[in-house]
């Protein structure tokens, strides 16, 4: 069977006879499990190695372009940075394009400005102009992986994040644990319905309570921005006096956590995404309930090896949904 190794290479690499790593690649009878398995890490330490070859002394460019919160990019941004000495003996620089708020032709515009780039990390609305602009990046070379929220009609490489809906159907299945009996309304809030993964934890989270009998309020368009998003709550909070928990989808929580404060409601649960430094506050000082949480650090090194895959530098993985830790005071990440 032709393989892309000789059978004196891998024989070398896993201390087997020829014979013997002939037999386990044509699959003959009579060669015991463990020796496959030796002869399948052998094939995977030559792939390594085949790998550390194209990388060493190439130079990458990385643009990461996001619109969300300072306190999240701020998060993604110190994982990013944290990951790019594990891309050597490759040079892994990154810009980063942030902003908090702002319309779609501002996405756009930010795409249409990279130059020189060797792949873009997206977090961006799901908007046909949007995804034409990705369009524009990757048939000019530069492959585009889309973060935490999903442009599916543009020409992306892939996704890197949890399961949204997942998400979603995890926080509706403890909010329901945590209020039992009671008929408390649930209030959602999102940064801006524009983004894809934050309208599939909607969705998800709505299809779990459907029967429960839970009224389900929604606010959205703050941009997760304290000021804005306390206002929206508040006004919320104002028309619908049943209200007693929040699955916070978009962020903005010291400001909904402030909210409840100033009109002396208590919250029963408290759903959060992201274990950023104002969620890691609040989950300590026992004022949000429980935080659904993803490794950053994980998310950026296979957003960035995802596109150095793209590039012909490392073998292509496949990108599967990032796990989702239900993180509380008691079980947080060092």
């Amino acid at each position: 069977m032709a393989h892309r190794y000789k059978v004196r290479e891998i024989a070398q690499q896993a201390g087997l006879s020829e014979a013997t790593v002939d037999r386990v690649l044509n699959n003959r009878a009579g060669v015991r499990e463990n020796t496959r398995a030796e002869v399948a890490q052998a094939i995977a330490d030559l792939d390594k190695q085949r790998a550390q070859l194209r990388l060493n002394g190439r130079r990458y460019l990385i643009d990461v372009v996001m619109q969300t919160p300072r306190r999240f990019s701020d998060a993604f941004r110190t994982a990013v940075e944290a990951e790019l000495p594990a891309f050597a003996p490759a040079m892994v620089r990154a810009r980063f394009h942030l902003w908090e708020s702002g319309e779609t032709a501002q996405m756009v515009d930010a795409l249409a400005r990279i130059r020189g780039s060797h792949g873009v990390v997206l977090k961006a609305q799901d908007d046909p102009e949007v995804a034409a602009a990705v369009d524009r990046l990757v048939a000019a070379g530069v492959p585009v992986v889309t973060y935490a929220t999903d442009v599916p009609a543009s020409a992306r490489s892939g996704y890197v994040g949890i399961d949204n809906h997942g998400a979603g159907v995890t926080a509706a299945y403890l909010m329901d644990q945590w209020l039992g009996a009671s008929r408390s309304d649930v209030l959602i809030t999102l940064s801006r319905t524009v983004f894809r993964g934050e309208g599939e934890r909607e969705v998800g989270f709505r299809s779990a309570l459907r029967g429960s009998g839970r009224g389900i309020v929604e606010v959205s368009d703050s941009d997760g921005i304290d000021a804005t998003n306390e206002r929206l709550v508040l006004e919320a909070l104002d028309r619908h006096p049943a209200i007693e928990a929040v699955y916070s989808v978009g962020g903005g929580n010291t400001a909904t956590v402030a909210a409840f404060e100033k009109v002396g409601r208590r919250c029963r649960a408290f759903i959060a995404h992201d274990l950023d430094a104002d969620n890691l506050r609040l989950l300590r000082d026992g004022r949000i309930s429980v935080v659904l949480h993803n490794d950053l650090r994980a998310d950026a090194r296979l957003a960035i090896r995802s596109i150095l895959a793209q590039r012909g530098a490392l073998p292509a993985e496949p990108v599967r949904p990032a796990p989702i830790q239900v993180v509380t005071p008691f079980n947080l990440p060092v």
